[in-house]
């Protein structure tokens, strides 16, 4: 394909991981099984490659040529609190499974991917006690995969708080690189988990910081006039929901005397629902919105006063660094869909230019 690296993108949704690739990047294969994430799909890069449909359906016939990577963005919900920690063997994160397979017929015909990616909540690393972490290292190292996990925040790349379990695997020797970074908690954990016969294929991949973030949540945001606002008694009934610690933030903005925004959250706390504000200039992590507690609202406080209203589906676009040019589904509820399921390009351009295109960057054979 021209010279360029080529991937298969699995649960792929609107393709966030193949504009964080970039240009450098061919798709030869993508994938998803939801029709509006398709539609989307298509509507942005085409559908010449795009094939819809359940995982477990498709055949290693669907799958062109020998790729450098494979992406997995696969389901989160079973891996999130959101999802009762079901992991594994949910409903929706079992789909990873059915990703695998289609490794696993690849390897078979000799056409493996060199390198895999495996993106999800941070959740993964914990599930079931590490197990389900276990799990995914198991059937890399199955295959011949080396492996390591990243855990990386996209509020490196974009104004929103948004962790996440990062898998690389390769059959290629890593390049030689300086040091970067020490893992996190939560990696170092979950490698120390790990079977021995699994941690001796451990790779210690690093990410050096990313250029520094130039936006706050406040310049991704329409103007006042653009956007239709809660009614004073409907903020006033977030407020009331807001507990000593959160009203403390608020009332912090309010005596600013300066415009402040900020984002909140409605959350299930015991048996009462509570309203959870912030004003650091970062959005809190999106989410589908399956419910009124999952979407987010802006709280702007100015003049004395507060004032309250829903995050945009384009505001959260821009959340997870896509551009204005990306075309979202026609309703408001499903691109607030499509964003809070997506992975940050951003981060993915990063981890491309940091991580997989050295790796997978033709190498100068060695003198005789």
């Amino acid at each position: 394909m021209g010279g360029r690296l080529t991937f298969y993108e699995f649960f792929a949704g609107g393709g966030m991981a193949r504009l964080g690739l970039g240009e450098g990047w061919a798709c030869a294969f993508a994938n998803d099984f939801d029709p509006m994430k398709a539609a989307a799909y298509r509507a942005n890069f085409g559908g010449e490659d795009f094939r819809e449909g359940d995982v477990w359906k498709m055949t290693v016939a669907d799958l062109p040529g020998r790729a450098d990577l494979a992406w997995a963005s696969s389901p989160c919900q079973d891996f999130s609190l959101a999802g009762g920690r079901a992991g594994l063997m949910g409903g929706k994160s079992s789909a990873f499974f059915g990703f695998w397979r289609l490794i696993e017929a690849l390897a078979k015909e000799g056409r493996a991917p060199r390198a895999i990616v495996v993106e999800n909540v941070v959740g993964l690393f914990t599930s079931h006690g590490g197990r389900d972490f276990e799990a995914v290292c198991a059937a890399l190292a199955g295959a011949g995969y080396r492996f390591g996990a990243l855990e990386i925040d996209a509020a490196a790349y974009v104004p929103q708080s948004r962790p996440r379990c990062v898998i690389v695997a390769t059959q290629d020797a890593p390049p030689p690189r300086p040091p970067g970074p020490p893992p996190s908690r939560a990696v170092r954990e979950a490698r120390a988990r790990l079977h021995a016969d699994l941690r001796w294929r451990w790779i210690d991949w690093s990410l050096p910081s990313s250029p520094r973030r130039n936006q706050d949540l406040a310049a991704l945001l329409e103007p006042d006039d653009a956007v239709t606002w809660r009614s004073d008694a409907e903020t006033a009934a977030l407020v009331a929901q807001m507990g000593t610690l959160h009203r403390a933030r608020l009332d912090a903005a309010l005596a600013a005397g300066e415009r402040r925004v900020g984002t909140a959250f409605r959350r299930m706390r015991g048996t009462a629902q509570r309203a959870e504000v912030r004003f650091d200039g970062v959005a809190g992590c999106l989410r589908t919105p399956r419910g009124g507690s999952s979407r987010q609202l802006v709280v702007v406080t100015e003049a004395g006063r507060v004032r309250s209203r829903w995050l945009t589906a384009r505001e959260a676009a821009r959340l997870m660094g896509l551009p204005e040019s990306f075309v979202l589904p026609a309703t408001e509820n499903a691109g607030l869909f499509l964003a809070g399921d997506g992975v940050v390009a951003p981060m993915v351009r990063h981890l491309a230019a940091e991580i997989l295109e050295p790796l997978l960057a033709p190498r100068p054979a060695k003198a005789a």
